[in-house]
């Protein structure tokens, strides 16, 4: 994307005061652009908001009696749509994810960013910079929802549903007991490019009345994946790791409750407390750091999604050279937590379990993000203005303050928290009224009272 010149009509260009210019690679295509010796303007051949054609047949079936021809060179190679990368901007920002993916990009643009509304709804009422960035596009017919879990939990929710059809992996094709279409192998993205947009032209000939897709990872080309089947379902997402059922407790289970808030607010501090209490402190954090160091499988699947730079001279994580990665965009960080947090998940459900106390304090900044928080009677969010935050985290963890900013950009704000927790702790940089107001805080939960559902600011 370029600065529109005069000689660019507005009509081709959306009204806007910039152009895209594409660069195809069939070679049918750069033929006929040679022959016309003119630019060529190229909207997409299907529908506004509808799945995009990559056949020539799915150009007939949306636009036949509308247009005068179509040339057939075969099915599209990658599938998903041109790359877009807007060049206006200081950096320059990926707009539309593509075949071409960030990792690619940052040789020749290191400070390259991924635009917001790749991965999130944008604002009402905000004008897009490219039209794939509409908060609903390449939608099929049928109502979609996108859910976010294993395979066993995504099949086990559709089977439940008499009236869904599923948009899926061909591995939990086999899990399924109503209709289903695959988009390709779990684990390879380019065949889930390739087949995405037929396979959701194919969700609607199977005439359910709603549909379920399984999440793909959000890394390399799965990125573009991602961003077509979000806008495709409206951004409707459903989180299956948060709404696990937790099993009855027995009266000597221990009661486990949360801790969450930004990086750097002060949560450290309220868990000591506790631990001074006789709760058991479980860190999070500290069980990342454990599994970087002791499980060869996730160092292995870190090293290949962010190479092999973040690996520690002994064969683990260097957690320093991977916060430089990880925490860059929404993208990547999304693919850091799709890796990580099913390992701590386990891990942590094990230390539960051989802790010996009567009161666990589960210590994780991505407690919800994680489905931590659904393991929790109760969570109490410890919150910070954004200077304390940054003070904390420069003495704390060593990092330059580049990296201090990337990882306060990279967190939640303050509204997820407030919206979630059942318990807030406003840490204003006074540590004697901070403490105070935690040992409140722990003698009320200890005297049972630990209703969920409520904000219950102290």
């Amino acid at each position: 994307v370029l600065p529109r010149g005069e000689r660019i009509p507005a009509c081709v260009s959306a009204g806007l005061d910039t152009v895209a210019v594409r660069l195809p690679d069939n070679d049918v295509t750069r033929r006929i652009i040679a022959r016309a010796d003119l630019p060529l303007a190229a909207p997409s051949a299907n529908r506004s908001g509808a799945p995009s054609p990559t056949t020539a047949q799915h150009v007939l079936d949306d636009l036949d009696g509308a247009i005068d021809a179509v040339v057939c060179a075969g099915a599209c190679g990658v599938g998903v749509e041109s790359t877009v990368v807007s060049l206006c901007t200081d950096p320059p920002r990926l707009l539309r994810p593509g075949a071409v993916t960030p990792e690619q990009l940052r040789a020749f643009l290191p400070d390259l960013v991924v635009d917001p509304a790749v991965l999130h709804r944008p604002d009402p009422g905000v004008r897009v910079a490219s039209p794939g960035m509409k908060y609903r596009h390449y939608a099929p017919k049928t109502q979609l929802t996108l859910l976010r879990g294993d395979s066993a939990a995504f099949a086990a929710f559709v089977n439940r549903r008499a009236d869904a059809a599923a948009l899926c992996f061909r591995e939990t094709l086999p899990l399924l007991a109503r209709p289903a279409v695959d988009y390709g192998g779990r684990d390879d993205v380019d065949e889930q490019a390739a087949r995405l947009f037929d396979a959701l032209r194919a969700l609607d000939g199977l005439h359910a009345s709603r549909a379920y897709a399984e999440m793909p990872p959000q890394s390399g080309v799965g990125l573009a994946v991602c961003n077509r089947l979000l806008r495709a379902a409206g951004f409707r997402v459903r989180d299956l790791t948060a709404e696990a059922e937790i099993p009855a407790e027995a009266p000597d289970a221990p009661r486990v409750y949360g801790l969450t808030g930004p990086s750097g607010s002060g949560k450290s501090t309220f868990a000591a407390l506790a631990a001074a209490r006789g709760w058991v402190w479980i860190d999070c954090d500290r069980t990342v750091r454990e599994l970087y160091a002791t499980d060869p499988a996730l160092c292995d699947a870190l090293a290949r999604a962010f190479g092999d730079e973040v690996r520690s001279k002994d064969g683990g994580i260097d957690r320093a050279a991977l916060a430089k990665r990880a925490f860059f965009d929404a993208a990547s960080t999304a693919r850091l937590n799709e890796l990580v947090l099913p390992a701590v998940r386990a891990r942590i459900e094990r230390e539960i379990a051989a802790g010996g106390a009567k009161r666990v304090l589960l210590d994780a900044p991505t407690l919800y993000e994680s489905g931590l928080a659904a393991r929790c009677r109760a969570v109490v969010a410890v919150l910070a203005d954004e200077a304390t935050r940054r003070a904390r985290i420069l003495s704390r963890d060593g990092l330059s303050e580049a990296q201090a900013d990337a990882r306060l950009s990279a967190g939640k704000p303050d509204a997820f928290y407030r919206a979630r927790a059942t318990y807030l702790l406003e840490n204003n940089g006074d540590a004697a009224a901070f403490r105070a107001a935690a040992q409140t805080l722990l003698e009320q939960l200890e005297k049972g009272d630990d209703s969920n559902g409520r904000k219950k600011p102290v």
